[in-house]
C-alpha cells in the first residue's frame, strides 16, 4: 500500500482540473508527485501548484505507467477510452465524468455517505454529479432517522458547472446586453444572463433531462435505496458558482424541523444556517470557495404526513466535483485501496 503514490490529473486545464490542483494543494494531499494530462493543444500549458508550476503533458496511452492515482475529469469519451488502460497499468481511477456512475462494477462514492462502497472498487471509481452529491450529504443522516419515502427536488445550478466557456458566455452577455449590443449565443439555446433555463443537458424520451435522471439515479445507488422516490427539475441561472437547490423530502417516520436541524449539525460536511429572522440562509455567493455543504429554511410541510423542506446550497466545482474526489483519494489511501 502506497502512502505517497504519484498523482496524475486528466483534464487539468479545464475548471474542475484546475480546481483539483488546487484542492491537493490546500489539503497537503500526500502525493510523491503530481503530474498533469490534458489534450495535445494543451501539451506545455503551466498550471500553478505549490509555489511552483506543473507543465501539461499530452494524455496517451502510455501516460499511466507508474501512476498509482488518476483524478479524471476530461468527459465522458476520455474516460471511457483511458479509465480502463490506466486501471490496467495498476493505476486507481477517481472519474468525474458521468461514463462510470451507473456501471454495477464501478462504486459512486460520495465519502461522508458510502465510504465503504470504496472496499469493492476494480480500478475505477465514478465521482456522482454535482447536484446529487449536496443533497445526498444531507439526504443521508436524516434517512438514517427517519427513512425517506420521497423527495421533489429543483435545482438552481450555476454555469461553471458547464465549464469555462459558460462562464465567459455569460460575462459577455451582461456587457452585451448592458452596451445594448445583440447578445449572443453560443453555449447555451437560449440567453442566460439574466433568465433561467429549464434545461440541464439533453432532453431524455421522457421529457427529462439528462441531469435530472442523474440526480434520480445516482441518488438510489449511493444511498443503497432503491426504493426512495424521486424527482427533480434542473436549472440553470446566472450564478457563476454555486449550486442551490429547494428539496421536498416525505418520510416514513416523524421528524420535525428542529430534530432535523439537530441532526444536520452534526453531519460531516454540512454546516446549517438557519435563522430566518435575523435573514441568514445559505446563498451562493458564499459557498462559493466552501467546502462544506449548506443547509437552511428547514421547515415542516404540513401538506404531507412527516414532509420538510430545505434549501441546500455548495460549491458545485469544490464540493460537486474537485473536493469529493480528492476525499475520495483521501480515503482510498486510509482504506489501504490504493495497489
Amino acid at each position: 500500500m502506497k502512502k505517497n503514490p504519484v498523482v496524475a490529473v486528466v483534464g487539468a486545464t479545464g475548471a474542475v482540473g484546475r480546481e483539483m490542483l488546487k484542492v491537493l494543494e490546500q489539503r497537503d494531499f500526500p502525493a510523491k508527485d503530481v503530474r498533469a494530462f490534458a489534450s495535445a493543444r494543451s501539451k506545455g500549458v503551466k498550471l500553478p501548484f505549490k509555489g511552483g508550476e506543473i507543465i501539461v503533458e499530452e494524455l496517451t496511452e502510455d501516460s499511466f505507467k507508474g501512476i498509482d492515482l488518476a483524478l479524471f475529469s476530461a468527459g465522458g469519451g476520455v474516460s471511457k477510452k483511458f479509465a480502463p488502460i490506466a486501471a490496467e497499468d495498476g493505476c486507481v481511477v477517481v472519474d468525474n465524468s458521468s461514463a462510470w456512475r451507473m456501471d454495477d462494477n464501478v462504486p459512486l462514492v460520495v465519502p461522508e455517505v458510502n465510504p465503504e462502497d470504496l472496499d469493492w472498487h476494480k480500478g475505477i471509481i465514478a465521482n456522482p454529479n454535482c447536484s446529487t452529491i449536496q443533497m445526498v450529504v444531507v439526504l443521508k443522516p436524516l434517512h438514517d432517522v427517519a427513512k425517506i419515502k420521497r423527495v421533489v427536488v429543483s435545482t438552481y445550478q450555476a454555469v461553471s458547472g458547464t465549464g469555462q466557456k459558460a462562464i465567459q458566455e455569460l460575462e459577455n452577455q451582461v456587457r452585451q446586453i448592458f452596451n445594448m449590443k445583440e447578445v449572443e449565443c453560443k453555449v447555451y439555446p437560449h440567453q442566460i444572463a439574466f433568465n433561467c433555463l429549464p434545461h440541464i443537458d439533453v432532453f431524455l424520451d421522457n421529457d427529462y433531462t439528462k441531469e435530472e435522471m442523474k440526480m434520480v439515479n445516482e441518488t438510489k445507488k449511493i444511498m443503497h435505496a432503491p426504493e426512495i422516490k424521486l424527482t427533480a427539475t434542473t436549472v440553470r441561472v446566472p450564478v457563476f458558482y454555486g449550486h442551490s437547490e429547494s428539496v421536498n423530502i416525505e418520510f416514513y417516520n416523524s421528524i420535525s424541523a428542529k430534530e432535523a436541524r439537530a441532526i444536520l449539525s452534526q453531519a460531516p460536511g454540512v454546516k446549517v444556517l438557519d435563522n430566518p429572522r435575523e435573514n441568514i440562509y445559505p446563498l451562493a455567493i458564499y459557498a462559493a470557495g466552501e467546502d462544506d455543504t449548506f443547509v437552511g429554511r428547514i421547515r415542516e410541510d404540513d401538506t404531507v404526513d412527516n414532509g420538510l423542506n430545505l434549501w441546500i446550497v455548495a460549491d458545485n466545482l469544490r464540493k460537486g466535483a474537485a473536493l469529493n474526489a480528492v476525499q475520495i483519494a483521501e480515503h482510498l489511501i486510509i482504506r489501504e485501496l490504493l495497489r
